[in-house]
């Protein structure tokens, strides 16, 4: 295997370009609901009671996802300060880890061009964007499940004192699994199953995979923590994390069960603009595999005889087994697929390379047209949204009150314009031979074009009326609330409120009257935190609440007066809802 090192220019590129989409205006929007509120609140509290083994949640147990995130969030609190910069630094920073480790694992292999197309391919895609700066586990968890099969490969095939990179296989899955539970390790184990499966390298595994010191090395890692959680919290810790990994692959959670058809337009668009070139990149590696299978009974064993194709079989299987896997669950997430992204990185990169090389290629024609017709489909959809989003805006006032008064700006219109005119010069470019290679950085621009338009221009106002106004409250109640005093949050039960209170909540839904008359009968100072529509139905025992802020559709009552009150936020008795944009 030829060994093939990086360029510091394309090296320095990417580190600027990742850098620049995974962190400009990281901490100017609030926490999003629910998964973002619960982890950075969960890592909030791990930081302010220094107790870095017991996740909780509002003051409660929370099983749902291991440790390893909130201490990244605890120690990026730590240098920040408890913020939603803080709390999404982790995702942001390993996002950019696993940008230049795909660049620097792709460029060893097949050179710095490839490595750079395949860099930039699962760089500017919308999920690993969006994944990347989320206070979620998910781009942590890309990140060591991608170590853990790439130190895999070179393990087995790396020449020599290579095969030491096999025990970033097993630590790369202990983090995984430390990260988001048993899927952490099931990714790189399905993978590398089918690939020894497809291959028949079971001998050479066996002799350069050290699989029994590489099980001890992940239990030492991965062990202690769970191992601890067993004997602090028994069946209270056990029971429940059944239920979020076992439970939530059998039956759908949180109303999350889809049908198994739901990750093929995820994939599509999830990828998108690279999706078009993946049917083409997996035929192309399958006919590769089926065609060595037929020509001998047996792959060698050396580990420096593994063929360029090889690694293309490798990434199917990653692609095919952890797609399939995903699929089977009963619940379903747009993210959940996210650790395969990178195998689709390298297939489309070098199917897109051959295709440089050799016009000819093999539905090469085709995987434009599917680019360019999804594109303008995307345009169509971006300039519709406006439109779409005030038809339906009334629907949303139970969580947003003021929807419906919201506009999306001219953000959707420029994002379309910018879809329609790329897919232009794509079509322009990539359909002339010469001139194809333009027709990627086209691509490529634009979809982190429409990416930041969408950062710059539409996020803003969405914060600004939707997400901000009850974060706002949160914050002013914490303010002035001693820890024996009582917030309630009534109706809009976002978890991210606690983040913002600082403190533990009663989260009580609009429809469980009887349980907000029990907490107000507790007495003590109390303040309870509504949408503005929900004040007429509150029980005679609020009649002594008095509006002391609001913001936007959202109240903050008390019974007694406010002291502090964050910047920007209306105090007073409430007036008439003013217009947006006044």
């Amino acid at each position: 295997m030829d060994r093939l090192s990086p360029q510091p220019i394309p090296l320095l590129l990417l580190l600027l370009l990742s850098g620049l989409l995974f962190f400009i205006g990281l901490g100017n929007m609030g926490l999003t609901d629910r998964d973002e509120g619960r982890n950075a609140e969960a890592g909030r509290e791990m930081f302010a009671s220094g107790d870095f083994v017991t996740p909780t949640f509002n003051g409660e147990l929370r099983v749902a996802k291991p440790v390893f995130v909130y201490w990244l969030m605890a120690m990026s609190y730590h240098v920040f300060g408890v913020n939603e910069f803080a709390a999404r630094f982790p995702s942001a920073l390993f996002g950019v880890g696993l940008i230049v480790m795909h660049y620097l694992f792709l460029t060893r292999l097949r050179g710095p061009t490839i490595g750079l197309y395949g860099a930039l391919m699962l760089l500017l895609n919308l999920e690993i964007l969006a994944l990347g700066r989320m206070a979620i586990t998910d781009s942590v968890l890309i990140f060591f499940t991608t170590l853990s099969l790439y130190s895999f490969w070179l393990g087995l095939h790396e020449p020599g004192a290579g095969r030491h990179w096999i025990w970033g296989f097993y630590a790369g899955m202990a983090l995984a699994t430390l990260t988001k539970g048993p899927v952490g390790f099931a990714v790189p184990l399905i993978t590398v199953l089918l690939y020894l499966i497809a291959t028949r390298r079971w001998q050479l595994f066996w002799e350069r995979g050290a699989p029994l010191a590489g099980m001890l090395i992940f239990f030492i890692l991965a062990g202690p923590w769970y191992a601890a959680m067993f004997l602090i919290h028994g069946d209270a810790y056990s029971t429940e994390a059944k239920v979020h990994t076992v439970g939530r692959f059998l039956a759908p959670m949180e109303g999350h069960g889809v049908g198994w058809w739901f990750y093929f337009p995820v994939l599509l668009l999830g990828f998108y603009p690279w999706s078009s070139f993946l049917p083409a990149g997996l035929y192309r590696a399958y006919v590769s595999w089926r065609t060595f299978r037929t020509q001998q009974s047996e792959l060698p064993a050396p580990a420096e005889s593994a063929s360029d194709d090889e690694l293309d079989w490798f990434m199917g299987f990653w692609i095919v087994g952890v797609f399939i896997f995903f699929s089977l669950s009963s619940t379903r997430l747009p993210h959940y697929i996210g650790p395969l992204f990178p195998a689709c990185a390298i297939l489309a990169a070098s199917y897109w390379a051959q295709g440089l090389q050799d016009p000819a290629t093999k539905w090469l024609r085709a995987s434009l047209h599917g680019l360019m017709g999804i594109g303008y489909l995307l345009a169509i959809g971006l300039a519709s949204a406006p439109a779409l989003f005030a038809k339906f805006s009334g629907k949303m006032v139970k969580e947003f009150p003021l929807a419906a008064q919201f506009d999306l700006g001219p953000g959707p219109y420029v994002g379309s314009m910018i879809v329609v005119v790329a897919m232009g010069l794509v079509g322009y470019f990539g359909l002339n031979d010469e001139k194809r290679g333009l027709a990627f950085g086209v691509a490529g621009g634009a979809l982190a074009s429409v990416f930041l338009v969408a950062i710059l221009t539409v996020v803003p106002g969405l914060n600004r009326y939707a997400i901000a106004p009850p974060q706002e409250l949160a914050y002013a109640a914490g303010l002035n609330l001693d820890a024996k005093d009582q917030l309630i949050a009534f109706g809009s039960t976002r978890p991210s409120f606690a983040f913002y209170a600082r403190r533990t909540l009663s989260f009580i839904p609009s429809n469980e009257l009887d349980r907000l008359r029990t907490a107000l009968g507790k007495g003590g100072r109390t303040m309870i935190l509504l949408p503005e529509y929900l004040q007429d139905t509150l029980p005679e025992e609020a009649a002594g609440f008095q509006p002391i802020l609001k913001r936007y559709g959202f109240l903050l009552l008390s019974n007694q007066p406010v002291v502090a009150a964050p910047q920007g936020v209306d105090t007073g008795p409430p007036q008439p809802a003013k217009t947006l944009g006044h």
